[in-house]
């Protein structure tokens, strides 16, 4: 009797314990699923691929002759930019990016974890923010070959990139624009996407030290206060109706602006420092087989005439 009371006893703690821990659980959901679909998350690791280091990284994610991103997060009838911090430890390394929605204001929209094991293998992770993509939206790309700004992380002429730009301050090249209709953005960004990357889906997280990394940049006015951001939206939309179908803004654009590698000229730092990876692109221009000018095989004026020989007497 005493023995079947303990039973019951346990059994009642361990199913009241578990309660009390499923209580604790919480799912967060995205603030709204269509908000993912306006960055496109392959696209964005594409983008990072071809990029030589985190400056151009930024530099890409933003430029308005490519509109990688199509977010409206603030609903000022512009496309936020997006800036990028990164932090590390160790051999992982979390690329944070962020969109700009007002002063001081910022919400991270995705990270980029960049990790190196024991084996002195890469993996890379293109991990959604919760709010924006919902739970477990994680992108994760299989090079065929190693891209150089991978090789960059742990390179010689590697520098930690903390994005100097904010609200109302922004690099040269920029130039807001319009958001399209998300059908629209869907096919432009398309392009964009490589074709030689195997894009695996997946919910797991691999590293947890890029998780414990991230907590350190991360921002989240967005998704701490939606409605605010909703108000400006809809004002944006009267505003957008009345200004027609303008693409951008009119801020005029520094199309010769370059990053510091691309300052370096057209070989990248990275290269520079004999860290490099086999490039499959093919080049803009042939390489010459043949000198520019053809070796003389002539003089260029003909010797003098021998002198004739007088006649004997």
């Amino acid at each position: 009797m005493k023995t079947t009371k303990l039973f019951l006893f346990l059994s009642l703690l361990v199913l009241g314990h578990g309660l009390l821990f499923a209580q604790d659980v919480t799912t967060v959901e995205a603030i709204d699923e269509n908000i993912g679909e306006n960055l496109d998350l392959e696209a964005v690791a594409s983008v990072f691929t071809d990029s030589e280091d985190l400056e151009d990284f930024e530099k890409r994610l933003n430029d308005p002759k490519t509109q990688i991103s199509n977010l409206d997060l603030n609903g000022d009838g512009e496309v936020d930019y997006l800036r990028v911090l990164e932090s590390s430890k160790d051999n992982t390394h979390v690329v944070t990016i962020q969109a700009v929605i007002g002063k001081n204001q910022f919400q991270d929209v995705a990270t980029i974890d960049v990790e190196k094991d024991d084996k002195g293998e890469t993996t890379v992770q293109v991990v959604g923010d919760v709010h924006m993509y919902g739970p477990g939206y994680i992108v994760h790309p299989i090079y065929v070959r190693p891209p150089v700004i991978i090789i960059w992380f742990w390179g010689p002429v590697y520098r930690p990139w903390r994005s100097p730009y904010y609200w109302g301050y922004y690099p040269p090249y920029y130039r807001p624009w319009r958001p399209h209709p998300r059908n629209v953005y869907r096919t432009q960004v398309n392009v964009h996407v490589h074709k030689d990357i195997t894009f695996n889906r997946t919910s797991v997280r691999q590293s947890k030290t890029a998780v414990e990394i991230q907590r350190k940049d991360s921002k989240k006015d967005y998704s701490r206060n939606p409605s605010q951001y909703k108000k400006s939206s809809d004002k944006a939309a009267t505003a957008k109706s009345k200004a027609g179908d303008t693409k951008s803004t009119g801020k005029k654009v520094d199309d010769n602006w370059k990053t510091a590698s691309e300052k370096a000229g057209k070989d990248s730092k990275v290269k520079d420092n004999k860290v490099s990876v086999p490039s499959n692109k093919t080049p803009k221009s042939k390489p010459s087989s043949k000198p520019a000018n053809k070796p003389a095989t002539k003089p260029k004026s003909k010797p003098k005439a021998k002198p004739k020989k007088g006649r004997k007497n």
